[in-house]
């Protein structure tokens, strides 16, 4: 059991939470600004008091720390306009348990992990436990945490766990309990910038793999947009030192509004902008990040984009010179032409798994502890761990990988410029057509017949399953770990159930229009008989 917090009588004017729903999977995220239409404030900052007290305790009791020993849990944030708010309610909650609080104010999801690694006692680390302030791409009104101690981050259970108790504590809170947990805190913080001990860190391995040059990218021109996120650091603390040329990087400065692009690799509009700098500027390179840089894309002198599937094969081009013969694990919606490119172009294997970047990282960590090698854990949305670095889904790592290599090649004269990389990728087949529809479950229709959405969208699964298999032209996929995944009439399909929405995602690749519309139709054909299956976006795509 986890320590409890000692209060009196409850306050009554605390609004009822659900806590449980404020589960992401492995992280946190909730409502944290007002505003939004249907949207009302569920991270309030008693709320977060509570979370990170309950975070403080499960970290004592894992640790049992001897009794001179106090726990350092450090803090940081994206550049969400709740961020610092919410900064002060993690410290006043952590503060309440009797641990001490680092803060680091604006940092990236991975440095914070790192801080639980580094040993420089100059900047209090290693730190026993971290909190990151964050909901990724979300929009503004949200936040969220994410959670980290030297083993990685915390999982489901750890979260549900957190969470469950967070609401016995919430519920005790009194207004005595809450002022006393804010005195504590004023003792009991600390700031660190420890982004200087993680960006030097970045800088030092590029420096290492060129054979200690100061500058091995000097002249490169490489644009940064950090979509207005926490990763405007990289083209002056990570870029600017080994020599390369930032002029043109935008939106470098935190706002947490996010007013020119969402901070996220996946979207048109964000590869859009950074594409549009690379070309007006004639940059070597861009690279764009998340908001909280543990994802992160490129874009080539041509305009070519490194993302999903390109910077799969990218990232497994570059760990296979290493490593060959290694396992590469992906998420559920990689392509076939992937597969492809990994197993008989590189040598490597392809081990598809479920979306999600920590089932992904996990199912890696996995494959290894029963002698199958993996050094890459990578998901189409950018995430991607690497085995050399902790295993930790770090979107500048990423870039430092391929800035490595620029930079090595340039040293043995085998190559420069973005040209290396595209070298990297040739041989890469990439479907025609590439599309994602959802076909959102009605929960309130007659047909779920009172049950949940889960055991409707498995139905639905099963009934595709029973109905693909018996068509000549159609071949199920074996080891499918998520969902249907078929192939045929020269592409394939996968529908599967979203892991936390009543949605059932549906991918189709396919060489043209013509055999996209084809296996749409299988689909359609399998699924229309379920009455609370919302299929109007496969009616609008089939009838194209």
């Amino acid at each position: 059991m986890m320590a409890a917090v000692q209060c009196t009588s409850a306050v009554s004017s605390f609004e009822k939470i659900d806590f449980l729903k404020l589960q992401n999977g492995s992280d946190i995220r909730g409502v944290a600004v007002a505003g939004v239409k249907g949207e009302p404030v569920n991270l309030t900052e008693p709320v977060t008091k509570a979370i990170a007290a309950s975070f403080a305790a499960w970290l004592l009791e894992k640790k049992k720390p001897a009794e001179s020993k106090r726990l350092r849990i450090s803090v940081g944030h994206d550049s969400r306009i709740s961020a610092q708010k919410l900064q002060d309610a993690v410290s006043h909650g952590i503060a309440s348990i009797g641990v001490d609080v680092i803060q680091y104010g604006l940092a990236s999801t991975p440095a914070m992990f790192n801080s639980t690694l580094t040993e420089y006692e100059n900047f209090l680390c290693p730190v026993d436990g971290s909190i990151m302030i964050t909901a990724s791409h979300l929009p503004y009104n949200r936040n969220g945490f994410k959670f980290f101690t030297g083993a990685g981050g915390l999982g489901k259970a750890d979260i549900k766990d957190i969470l469950e108790h967070a609401a016995n504590i919430y519920e005790k809170f009194t207004d005595t309990s809450l002022k006393e947990s804010e005195e504590a805190a004023n003792a009991a913080v600390r700031k660190v910038d420890y982004m200087t001990v993680y960006t030097a860190d970045l800088v030092a391995a590029v420096r290492r793999d060129a054979g200690n040059v100061e500058k091995p990218l000097e002249g490169f021109h490489i644009i940064v947009d950090a979509g207005n996120g926490a990763g405007g650091f990289f083209a002056g603390k990570v870029l600017e030192p080994l020599g390369v040329v930032t002029t043109g990087s935008q939106f470098l400065e935190p706002d947490g509004m996010f007013p020119n692009h969402i901070p996220n690799p996946e979207d048109k509009a964000a590869m859009k902008a950074i594409t549009q700098a690379v070309l007006e500027n004639k940059a070597d390179l861009g690279i764009i990040f998340d908001t909280d840089v543990d994802r992160s894309a490129a874009v080539d002198s041509s305009g070519r984009e490194f993302n999903r599937n390109r910077l799969i094969a990218l990232m497994s081009a570059l760990v296979l010179e290493e490593h060959p013969g290694t396992t590469i694990v992906t998420d559920s919606v990689t392509s076939d032409g992937l597969t492809s490119f990994i197993e008989k172009k590189l040598g490597g294997k392809h081990h598809r798994f479920k979306r999600g970047y920590k089932n992904v990282i996990d199912e890696a960590i996995r494959l290894n502890s029963i002698g199958e090698e993996s050094h890459l854990a990578i998901e189409t949305s950018g995430h991607g761990a690497l085995k050399e670095n902790h295993w930790l889904d770090d979107g500048a790592y990423l870039m430092v990988k391929l800035l490595n290599k620029l930079a090595s090649a340039r040293a043995s004269g085998s190559g420069s410029g973005g040209k290396v990389l595209i070298d990297l990728i040739d041989g890469l087949e990439e479907a025609a057509v590439a599309v994602e529809l959802r076909l959102k479950i009605d929960q309130n229709h007659a047909d779920l017949k009172g049950g949940s959405f889960r055991d409707y969208g498995e139905a639905v699964l099963k009934h595709l399953e029973n109905t693909t298999s018996s068509d000549p032209k159609l071949k199920k996929a074996s080891n499918t770990y998520e969902g249907v995944r078929v192939s045929g009439h020269g592409g394939w399909f996968l529908l599967r159930l979203s892991l936390h929405d009543p949605v059932l995602p549906l991918n189709i690749e396919a060489p043209s229009n013509e055999d996209a519309v084809k296996l749409g139709l299988a689909v359609l054909a399998a699924v229309k008989k379920f009455a609370a299956l919302d299929t109007s976006a496969l009616d609008k795509f089939v009838q194209q």
